[in-house]
C-alpha cells in the first residue's frame, strides 16, 4: 500500500525531491522547452512519486493562466464530433492547455450555461461549435473579455475568430452530386434546424441547388430525424413506404444517412440500383458500411488541429490578430451513389 503524504505536497517538496530549484520545477510546467530533457524526466518522476498537483486556482488569481480552454459541443453521443474534439484535445496540448468539454444537447440556452460554468473555472479561452448563439452567450463573452473561438463552421463576416467548413458548400456539392446524376425525384432527411446552424444552412442550399435545377421536394419526401442510426432508420422507412418513392435520399450528415441505408435494406431495395443514398461528413464508418456511404467529406481532424494550433496562438499572442479559415470540401464517391434508372 502507498504511503501518503501528510499535508499537500508543495513546489518546495518537489524541488528537494528532484534535487533541483522550485524555478526549475515551475519553468519545466510553464516553459517546458527551456528545461534540459533529463531534468525534465527527473522532475516528473518526483510530481508522479509526491502525487503533487499545482493549484491553478491560486495561479489564476495571480493573474496568471489556467492553463485551460473549454470547448462546448451540441453532442457526444455520436461519432459526429469526436474527431474534432480529439484533434483539437492534441493540438491545445502541445502548446501547454488542457481541455474542458460540455454539451448542451443542441439547446441554446443551455449552451449559455456551459459557458457561464466554463468561464467561473477561468479558463483562458472557449471554443464553441457553429456560428449561431444566444443574446446571452454573445453577451457573456463580451462582458468577460474571454477569447473566444467558433470550430466546425466557416463564415467570411464572422463575428468570432472562426476555424471551420462552409456548411452551405456541403448542401450544394450534396445536391449537385445527385442532379449530376440525372436524379430528379430526389427526398431530404434533415435534423431539426432550430438552434442548428449547420443543418440550416446545409438544407437551406439543397433546396436552392434543387430550385436551380427546376427541381422540388414534396412534402411527403422531406422528413426530419435526430443524430440517430435507429430513428433515421425508422423514419427513412416512413418516407420510402409513401405511395411515390424518390430514387436518392440526400441526407443531412452521415449518421441519418446509415440509418437510411439500413432501412433500404430492410425494405429490400437495392443500394444504389433501386435508391442513390448521400450523406454529409465521412465520419469514421461510413467507408465502412456495406455499401460504402457516397458523403462530402468535412475535415474534422483538419479543422480540429487548425483550430487548437490557431486558438492557442491568439491566446498567448500579446497583439492577438482575428483569423477566419476555410477548410476545403472534397465529394466522396463511394457506393450508394449510381446513375439514375430511366423510367
Amino acid at each position: 500500500m502507498a504511503n501518503f503524504q501528510k499535508g499537500k505536497v508543495d513546489i518546495v517538496a518537489v524541488a528537494k525531491a528532484a534535487k533541483v530549484s522550485p524555478s526549475t520545477v515551475s519553468r519545466t510546467f510553464n516553459h517546458p522547452d527551456l528545461v534540459n530533457p533529463a531534468t525534465r524526466k527527473k522532475i516528473n518522476k518526483a510530481i508522479q512519486r509526491l502525487g503533487y498537483i499545482r493549484n491553478r486556482a491560486a495561479q489564476t488569481m495571480h493573474g496568471k493562466r489556467s492553463g485551460t480552454i473549454g470547448l462546448v459541443v451540441p453532442t457526444i453521443n455520436h461519432a459526429i464530433f469526436a474527431e474534432v474534439i480529439q484533434a483539437f484535445s492534441d493540438s491545445i496540448d502541445k502548446a501547454g492547455f488542457s481541455l474542458l468539454l460540455a454539451s448542451h444537447g443542441y439547446d441554446l440556452n443551455r449552451e449559455y450555461a456551459m459557458v457561464r460554468k466554463l468561464l467561473e473555472h477561468r479558463v483562458d479561452g472557449v471554443a464553441l461549435v457553429g456560428l449561431e448563439h444566444s443574446d446571452a452567450t454573445a453577451r457573456l463573452i463580451e462582458q468577460q473579455k474571454t477569447p473566444a473561438l467558433a470550430i466546425w463552421n466557416y463564415a467570411e463576416d464572422s463575428i468570432l475568430p472562426c476555424v471551420g467548413a462552409d456548411n452551405r458548400l456541403a448542401g450544394r456539392l450534396a445536391a449537385e452530386h445527385l442532379l449530376a446524376l440525372g436524379h430528379q425525384n430526389i427526398g431530404l432527411i434533415f435534423p431539426k434546424t432550430d438552434g442548428n446552424d449547420r443543418a440550416q444552412h446545409r438544407l437551406s442550399a439543397v433546396h436552392e441547388a434543387l430550385a436551380m435545377k427546376g427541381v422540388s421536394v414534396p412534402d411527403e419526401h422531406e422528413s426530419e430525424a435526430p443524430y440517430s442510426v435507429s430513428q433515421a432508420k425508422q423514419a427513412a422507412i416512413t418516407l420510402l413506404t409513401k405511395q411515390t418513392r424518390p430514387s436518392a435520399l440526400l441526407c443531412g450528415n452521415d449518421v441519418i444517412a446509415q440509418g437510411a441505408l439500413f432501412a433500404a435494406q430492410n425494405l429490400g431495395l437495392k443500394v444504389p440500383d433501386n435508391l442513390s443514398i448521400i450523406g454529409i461528413g465521412d465520419f469514421k464508418g461510413s467507408a465502412d458500411v456495406e455499401p460504402g456511404l457516397t458523403t462530402i467529406r468535412i475535415p474534422a481532424e483538419t479543422i480540429g488541429s487548425l483550430a487548437g494550433e490557431k486558438f492557442t496562438e491568439y491566446i498567448t499572442s500579446d497583439d492577438p490578430a482575428p483569423f477566419r479559415i476555410c477548410c476545403a470540401l472534397d465529394c466522396i464517391v463511394r457506393g450508394t451513389t449510381s446513375q439514375a434508372s430511366i423510367s
